[in-house]
């Protein structure tokens, strides 16, 4: 209910309920973008395809939502829309890897679940979308990244 009555510009005075419409708001449009215009057909589990999805979403973002805070220093920083990240990140108990080796795990990512066939897509896409997590390659968005990915990659081998 939340969600359709953000579809229709009609959001919650509560800040929190705010944020979740303004960010379903924004998944929709992405996935719809995806549906439709099938320029990331084949490429969604590339380095290119992955910060192409992270930049609709996160350009779709008011600025307030655009900002994380760093649980350890309490400083707040800005999450560039479509921009790998260039800090360390703990996320719960994982500690995601330094960011100077997301390039080189977003090239094996691509290397391995990108040389698969269709039916090794389908049956892979569940790891494809644990391993995008598990790399955090943006400071913030990552869960919405990796479940437009595995939807983009489902509609494009037929799965969906």
């Amino acid at each position: 209910m939340d969600i359709e009555r953000a579809l229709h510009g009609d959001y919650s005075s509560e800040p929190e309920k705010r944020n979740l419409q303004m960010e379903a708001q924004a998944h929709i449009a992405v996935q719809k973008w995806i549906d439709q215009d099938k320029s990331l057909q084949g490429k969604e589990i590339t380095h290119t395809g992955l910060t192409e999805i992270h930049r609709r979403f996160g350009e779709l973002l008011p600025e307030d939502l655009l900002w994380v805070e760093d649980p350890t220093t309490g400083d707040r920083i800005r999450m560039t829309p479509g921009r790998i990240r260039e800090r360390n990140v703990r996320v719960g108990r994982h500690v995601a890897i330094s960011p100077g080796a997301v390039p080189r795990f977003l090239e094996r990512f691509e290397e391995v679940y990108g040389s698969l066939g269709t039916s090794g897509r389908i049956l892979a896409v569940a790891a494809a979308h644990h391993r995008m997590l598990w790399i955090h390659p943006f400071l913030d968005g990552n869960g919405r990244v990796a479940r437009l990915m595995s939807h983009a990659t489902l509609l494009d081998t037929g799965g969906v």
